[in-house]
């Protein structure tokens, strides 16, 4: 009793901190994970410097939302599996709870004035993109070797398209760092202290993780075609997306917008909207998923939208979180291999070219649509350039796109 007593605390407590960084974690991924480090390694605790480093180092490695994943990660070395998922459920509900009722507001505005408001969330969703890009050239692909991979990766996206162009770029990226992008020495600590989360998952639940991950990435596809139906079309496209986002949150509009399934259910200026708006909320940007769902045009009323932004939401964080298990016992050893390192910083400097490509099309062509959008877009770049909140910038830029809807 003392020790279910015990567990149950652990799980509470998990659950009570998650839920106030939840609703206070503004900034994105980078921002995330400096609030854990303050919160979890100095204040708590529950990690020490090196762990806290090297369950980042993997969330970086996988696909998948990397705050997240070491958000999951935690909860999981604290609490057990329950206290993984519960990190998880607390983390993202209030942003997701958010964008629900954005998409049910969304739907709700007509007139004028709405479509004031969304040439302005589309303008600023140019400088977020174009921000972020920034951001990750300088990050991802610093030398001349890793920003030719993303410049070819950005023609390559821009040319094929699609959901096979995405991973054709991700895929030559990991094989040419693998060969010209290897670290001299690996440095790696293999120590104690260094064991990160996975004492708290066994090898064969690694194992069995990996292979349902698999398992769903082979049968979603074929439910989808067999079906016809939207709830499995909607699972199937929201669930390869996580499976291919490399880079953080801001990556997962390109890989959205690239699956037929969702050019099918949503417009493009849906998907901008709601992924401009996700800009002003606290939490992961994976949240977004949950605006996905409720805007499925395959979903009824009410009660079946919240069914749809729910299914969306588990289907994209799922094999993040599923390939964190699965990787997370033998992580130790695979990051002393020199390929493995080379190949992760080759993928990174792809994701570059993906997002670049994104922020070409869909993003610059429905964002800046004349003189006005233009002169918007680039004011918000330089205020986030000048560290003024995306938040502010967003609510700013909807206001701006209002009210000159109505002089």
């Amino acid at each position: 009793m003392a020790t279910d007593s015990h567990t149950r605390a652990r799980m509470l407590e998990v659950f009570g901190v998650f839920l106030r960084l939840g609703c206070t974690s503004f900034g994105g991924p980078v921002a995330h994970l400096a609030y854990f480090r303050e919160e979890f390694v100095v204040r708590r605790r529950w990690v020490n410097d090196a762990q806290y480093a090297d369950l980042v180092a993997l969330c970086q490695f996988l696909p998948g939302p990397a705050s997240s994943q070491v958000g999951f990660g935690l909860g999981l070395r604290r609490a057990g599996l329950a206290g993984a998922v519960g990190a998880w459920i607390a983390f993202t509900l209030p942003s997701a709870l958010i964008m629900l009722a954005f998409a049910f507001g969304a739907a709700a505005l007509t007139g004028p004035v709405a479509d004031g408001v969304l040439r302005g969330v589309l303008a600023v969703a140019v400088a977020v993109v174009a921000h972020a890009v920034h951001g990750m050239r300088r990050s991802l692909a610093p030398d001349a070797m890793r920003g030719s991979i993303a410049v070819v990766a950005a023609l390559t996206v821009l040319l094929i398209g699609g959901v096979w162009g995405q991973l054709a770029v991700l895929c030559g990226g990991a094989l040419v760092g693998a060969v010209v992008l290897r670290p001299t020495s690996d440095g790696a600590e293999t120590d104690d202290r260094r064991a990160g989360g996975a004492a708290s998952w066994s090898r064969g639940a690694a194992l069995t993780s990996l292979a349902l991950c698999a398992a769903l990435l082979a049968v979603l596809p074929l439910l989808a075609a067999l079906t016809r139906n939207g709830a499995v079309a909607l699972a199937d496209a929201a669930f390869r997306a996580g499976s291919t986002v490399f880079g953080g949150g801001h990556v997962v509009l390109a890989t959205l917008e690239a699956e037929p399934a969702i050019a099918r259910a949503i417009s493009q200026e849906q998907l901008l909207f709601g992924y401009g708006a996700a800009q002003a909320v606290p939490g992961p940007l994976f949240s977004f998923a949950a605006y996905v769902g409720a805007v499925w045009d395959g979903a009824g009323g009410g009660i079946e939208r919240v069914a749809f932004a729910l299914l969306s939401l588990i289907a994209i964080f799922a094999p993040g979180f599923l390939m964190l298990l699965g990787v997370l016992p033998f992580w130790t050893r695979l990051q002393r291999r020199p390929t493995i390192s080379g190949a992760v910083r080759g993928v990174s400097a792809a994701v570059v070219g993906v997002l670049a490509a994104a922020f070409v099309d869909p993003v610059l062509v429905h964002g800046v649509t004349g003189w006005a959008t233009l002169g918007l877009a680039l004011l918000s770049l330089v205020a986030l350039l000048c560290r003024v909140p995306p938040w502010i910038v967003v609510v700013a830029g909807a206001l701006c796109g209002g009210v000159a809807a109505v002089v």
